[in-house]
């Protein structure tokens, strides 16, 4: 269950409450619901970390398989240039094709490196966001049972005076 659905099962608690009569506007709420849905957010809580370090490690696995490959590229192009050599007639035609090749090669990881790091930019982003915004709820949500508490209390000692 993702963080947003446990908020939002917090404020559903806190709606299906009811006010008692004659007690100043205290409310009555499902203790041991909120509690079980405060042990799952603290359950879900670091899957979602864990989801964010995982995209974190996949982007090193694509950075580094885009490496591999530009090296094996250019490994190739090392070999078939050497190979050009050679052949006595074509010896400046083989050092053109051989630039070319490591050129594009390197060319080609760069745009693989640079879609990589956008696309895990992307999704880092996202988890950042998603992360920071359920973060905001949560202190918003807690902000207001506090608030909430303290008004209560403030209400009891105001009575007993």
């Amino acid at each position: 269950m993702k963080i947003e659905m446990l908020i939002d099962d917090l404020q559903g608690v806190l709606d299906e409450a009811f006010t008692l009569p004659l007690s100043g506007g205290k409310t009555v709420v499902n203790t041991e619901r909120l509690r079980e849905i405060i042990e799952e957010m603290r359950t879900n809580l670091p899957v979602e970390v864990k989801q964010a370090k995982s995209i974190a490690a996949d982007r090193t696995n694509i950075l580094n398989n885009s490496r591999d490959e530009a090296e094996r590229i250019v490994q190739a192009a090392e070999e078939r240039a050497r190979a050009m050599v050679q052949q006595s007639e074509i010896v400046k035609q083989a050092q053109q094709k051989a630039n070319e090749i490591i050129f594009n090669a390197n060319h080609q990881a760069a745009e693989i490196k640079k879609a990589a790091n956008s696309y895990i930019d992307g999704i880092m982003k996202k988890a950042d966001e998603e992360l920071s915004k359920n973060l905001s709820d949560l202190k918003k949500t807690r902000s207001s049972l506090q608030s909430y508490q303290q008004k209560g209390a403030a209400q009891n000692k105001t009575k007993k005076q």
